[in-house]
């Protein structure tokens, strides 16, 4: 599973054009930022960071950022810009599964479009994760993948609400969706600031959008 998303993510890294729908940072990302601001959030994480385009754009409004992402050439790209622009990041390849973070150490973490491909068991284990390294009263925002999105039920059914689109390369790994009560059971230990759902560019891409607090138990 990891192995087929790194490899299409390496391939579309690797080009200018494969990487030209991935450098702006998403608006939602941009106006969280005050709220950051004004929480005291100092060490962010973008998990998945791809080439880098969050990650930058945290770094620019002042935050100590850390960048995970399986792919070495989003890895690779992200540190070449943030050299040229002048800006500090922490980069690594590395899974959503296991961070390499000490317990409570992080103020907000960041992962958009990431966390939702795999299972279901997959998903908990690294939103598990993600609360483990975030320090109580942290912020995280993200996506999800609700049983609206277009692209459910297409392809093979590999585990509960999980499908392989092998006709598609960027669906040739496997992608969970939930409905709202499957989301809030996923998201115990968090409190849900916001939760919406929003179209991305293509007629039918609902995505879930998600700003949560990490709870103390």
């Amino acid at each position: 599973m990891a192995h087929t998303a790194v490899a299409a993510w390496d391939r579309r890294w690797a080009s200018d054009e494969g990487r030209a729908d991935w450098l702006d940072p998403e608006p939602e990302v941009k106006a969280l930022v005050p709220l950051l601001q004004a929480r005291g959030v100092r060490r962010a994480l973008d998990l998945g960071c791809g080439v880098g385009r969050h990650a930058l754009f945290l770094a620019e409004a002042g935050f100590e950022v850390d960048g995970i992402d399986g792919s070495p050439v989003g890895i690779g790209v992200a540190r070449e810009t943030a050299a040229a622009r002048g800006l500090t990041l922490n980069l690594r390849e590395g899974a959503a599964d296991a961070l390499p973070f000490a317990d409570g150490t992080l103020d907000f973490v960041l992962s958009w479009n990431v966390i939702y491909h795999g299972n279901q068991g997959d998903v908990g284990r690294r939103l598990a994760e993600i609360w483990r390294v975030l320090k109580p009263g942290g912020l995280y925002q993200g996506t999800m993948l609700p049983t609206r999105n277009g692209n459910y039920g297409l392809g093979r059914r590999i585990a509960p609400d999980t499908f392989v689109n092998d006709a598609i390369e960027e669906r040739s790994h496997p992608h969970f969706y939930c409905d709202a009560a499957g989301l809030v059971a996923l998201f115990a230990g968090f409190e849900l600031l916001s939760l919406t759902q929003r179209e991305h560019k293509k007629p039918g891409s609902w995505h879930w959008h998600i700003v949560a607090e990490r709870l103390a138990q």
